[in-house]
């Protein structure tokens, strides 16, 4: 009965060692598969950067066709003789001005 317990240790102890270096084995196989992450974010860097120089120029045109359209309404208001040209004037340049600053940061923020 002893003999028959030693038995079942001894087995049991070389199935834990089996299952064991099996499970090593796959780890280290696996992680050949494995992508580098730093190239990927590197590449996504790359990408969003480049986009900041488009947007920017977006928004400088947003920019010039709102400067445009304000003028356009502003004038109207002032031929009219409305008394609130002066803040519809202020509104439309003020809108102007913000997305050209807005447009000069975010390019001087991410250093495109």
């Amino acid at each position: 009965m002893k003999k028959c317990i030693r038995n079942l240790k001894k087995e049991n102890r070389q199935n834990r060692i089996i299952g064991v270096s099996i499970l090593v084995l796959l780890v280290f196989s696996y992680q050949g598969y494995g992508q580098d992450g730093l190239a990927g974010i590197n590449e996504a860097n790359q990408k969003v950067r480049s986009y900041f120089d488009a947007g920017t120029q977006l928004m400088y045109a947003i920019g010039a066709l709102l400067g445009l359209i304000g003028a356009v309404k502003v004038y109207q208001k002032w031929n009219a003789g409305d008394p609130d040209t002066g803040k519809v004037a202020a509104a439309w340049f003020g809108s102007c001005v913000f997305l050209v600053v807005v447009a000069t940061v975010i390019k001087s923020f991410f250093g495109v």
